[in-house]
Formats: C-alpha cells, sequence, structure tokens
C-alpha cells in the first residue's frame, strides 16, 4: 500500500464516523516543528494545530490542542481544567499513555479519551488541521466535525 493509499486510526475513526475530511502526507520526519509542517501543507501556522498532553497536579491526564506557532499557557490550562497546576508529561511517556509517538500524536484515536481543549481560535475556521496520527500525516476537519468525534472544550489556553 502506498503512502497516499495509507489509512490512520484517525482516518479510519473520521470513516466510521462518517465524517468529511481530507488527508495530506508528507515525508515523515519527527524532526520537523509545526510551522515547518504547515508551510510544507502551504497553509498558515494559524490553521495548523499541534496535540499537547499533559499531566494534572491531581494525576489525571489532559489533552490540548494549540496552533503550532503557539506556546501552551499552563496557568491559563491549569485553570481551564480546574487544576492547580499542569504540566507537559515526558516524551517517553507518550506512547505508552497514548499510542502515538511524537510528532504524530492526535486528539483522535488515542488509547483511551482523556478531557481535551482545543483553542478557541479553531472555531474561527471552516476546517483546521491536526496530526493524522502517523508522522508524515495530516488532516483536515471541521471544527463542529471534531465535536462529533470526541468529547472537547474550547478555551483560550496560550501564551
Amino acid at each position: 500500500m502506498s503512502a497516499a493509499e495509507e489509512k490512520t486510526n484517525v482516518m479510519r475513526v473520521l470513516a466510521q464516523k462518517k465524517i468529511a475530511y481530507k488527508s495530506y502526507t508528507y515525508e515523515p520526519d519527527a524532526s520537523k516543528s509545526g510551522t515547518e509542517i504547515a508551510a510544507i501543507l502551504g497553509e498558515s501556522v494559524d490553521r495548523v494545530f499541534k496535540t499537547l498532553v499533559t499531566r494534572g497536579k491531581s494525576g489525571a491526564y489532559y489533552v490540548f490542542v494549540i496552533p503550532v506557532a503557539r506556546e501552551l499557557d499552563l496557568k491559563k490550562a491549569a485553570k481551564t481544567v480546574s487544576e492547580k497546576s499542569i504540566d507537559m508529561i515526558p516524551q517517553k511517556e507518550l506512547l505508552p499513555l497514548t499510542g502515538y509517538v511524537h510528532g504524530g500524536c492526535s486528539p483522535i484515536g488515542m488509547k483511551k479519551y482523556f478531557p481535551t481543549t482545543v483553542h478557541e481560535t479553531a472555531k474561527e475556521f471552516n476546517t483546521f488541521f491536526f496530526s493524522g496520527g502517523k508522522v508524515g500525516f495530516q488532516v483536515e476537519v471541521s471544527p463542529k466535525d471534531l465535536e462529533k468525534v470526541i468529547r472537547l472544550q474550547y478555551a483560550d489556553v496560550c501564551v
């Protein structure tokens, strides 16, 4: 199967839920930054999002989906999920926890559901981009359709 025909778990979940999406592939390189991936896609860094996984002081895990050129504001993020504080999880914990590797983490299809917050700017777009669940894969989905696939909230969680 060629890379263009390859379906990731994210794409299978979207298809199963009858959600319209477009998929994009590029040369897999986990060292590429989100802004470099936006350039490869020919898209604004405001429309291409990254998926970050955090742990709260309580021990609970939270997912944040934010524009690739922005940084997560840990204080705003903690307040949004009613935690005293949150921290990024160590990279080595990402795969066992989510089933995804760094650079290929998607809010769809994790091993387990974690409370998910999408940066509020996603609602400004008809569609936005995020990881297709594998390095080298991106999907383009409408925010409304993403709400049909996972439970999420919108908030301003960036610096």
